[in-house]
């Protein structure tokens, strides 16, 4: 966790870089005042998106929670359309074309897929399991395969 926090300057630092190359780029492109308009549409997308996503995580939460059901997978939904919108809303190129990819069905559920993987390393098993529900276990049938040797046993 702490190694995570300590990349995150230099993450935002690459991220303004990057956003103020694409910025140029697409200036010299279509022009200063296309890429301006296009910026400020994105970001008018992004906090349309935003809302919407958060008041469907919203209600997402709420109904899991009054039918006695783990949030789960509506939860963690709500929680990638809700980083959609965000990337989306921040101003520039390359932010909103991760939020926009965030927005199209099997990229999003894939994130989900990883938020889940994610937050259930992070969290204890019984927390995990109020969360997602139970985990779901591969069980593979014959004899299991032992990597040492017992103790006292001739290999």
């Amino acid at each position: 966790m702490r190694r995570s926090l300590a990349l995150t300057p230099l993450l935002l630092a690459l991220t303004a870089i990057l956003e103020i190359a694409a910025f140029v780029l697409m200036s010299r492109w279509i022009g200063f005042g296309w890429t301006l308009l296009a910026v400020a549409a994105l970001s008018v997308l992004g906090a349309s998106l935003l809302r919407r996503e958060g008041m469907r995580a919203w209600r997402g939460f709420v109904a899991a929670a009054n039918a006695g059901q783990p949030p789960g997978e509506r939860g963690t939904d709500g929680l990638v359309g809700l980083l959609a919108g965000v990337l989306l809303t921040v101003p520039g190129f390359v932010t909103g074309v991760a939020g926009l990819l965030l927005v199209i069905p099997p990229v999003r559920a894939l994130a989900r897929r990883g938020t889940q993987r994610w937050a259930e390393k992070r969290v204890s098993a019984m927390v995990a399991g109020d969360l997602f529900g139970p985990r779901k276990v591969k069980v593979h049938q014959g004899s299991p395969e032992r990597d040492t040797p017992i103790e006292g046993e001739i290999v």
